[in-house]
């Protein structure tokens, strides 16, 4: 929890600049709307968040999640002109606005404030394209049983054990792996008559 409390330690110092703002959301509000060349990054603090897609149509996605210590904003995700796109806080969160100037100017006083938080946020940025590149992995298999295998695969990577905890609900990993949540939980099912996992709620264990 220490690298979460990098930007309230700073901002207890005393450290003030315009292009770095913190703010608090209620459950339910907007967080921000994602807005081509506005050039800003939001690190969640505290709170969980999704990304909400809605067509021309008025039909409603969930894109992604975010938890605390997630960067979001338009530099991870392409900007179209026949969608929107808005971070729905879950919970009460609080988030702190960076603008892409903080990270590429350098602070006229020559601050150690503006250093220290630009290497912590090229490091979020660093890791943020790793969970990029592996969603983008997972989408190009061809079957049900491939994704999930290799969501598995990743999930267990990243916890370094073989039994974890969905970070996700059904609805969301089905959203979350683009594919039927009805044919994902047969799928599941088959994996689980196979020997490839066992499931006990949101458990899964890998063999």
């Amino acid at each position: 929890m220490e690298n979460f409390c990098v930007f309230d330690t700073i901002i207890e110092e005393g450290f003030i600049c315009h292009r770095m703002y913190k703010k608090t959301f209620p459950k339910g509000e907007i967080i921000t709307s994602y807005v081509e060349n506005r050039k800003q990054i939001c690190f969640l603090k505290e709170g969980r968040a999704e990304l909400i897609r809605t067509d021309f149509n008025g039909d409603v996605t969930t894109l992604e999640y975010y938890k605390t210590g997630d960067l979001f904003g338009e530099l991870f995700y392409l900007i179209t002109s026949n969608t929107q796109l808005n971070v729905l806080a879950k919970e009460e969160c609080e988030v702190f606005f960076i603008h892409y100037d903080f990270l590429i100017s350098r602070c006229s006083r020559s601050c150690k404030y503006h250093e220290r938080i630009e290497e912590y946020i090229l490091n979020l940025i660093f890791k943020r394209m790793i969970v990029l590149t592996n969603h983008i992995e997972i989408l190009t298999k061809k079957s049900i049983r491939e994704k999930l295998l290799s969501y598995f695969a990743t999930i267990a990577f990243q916890k370094s054990s073989k039994t974890f905890t969905l970070p996700l609900t059904l609805t969301a990993l089905a959203t979350y792996l683009n594919i039927d949540r009805s044919a994902m939980m047969r799928e599941m099912k088959y994996l689980e008559e196979e020997g490839f996992i066992k499931k006990e709620k949101k458990k899964i264990t890998l063999f």
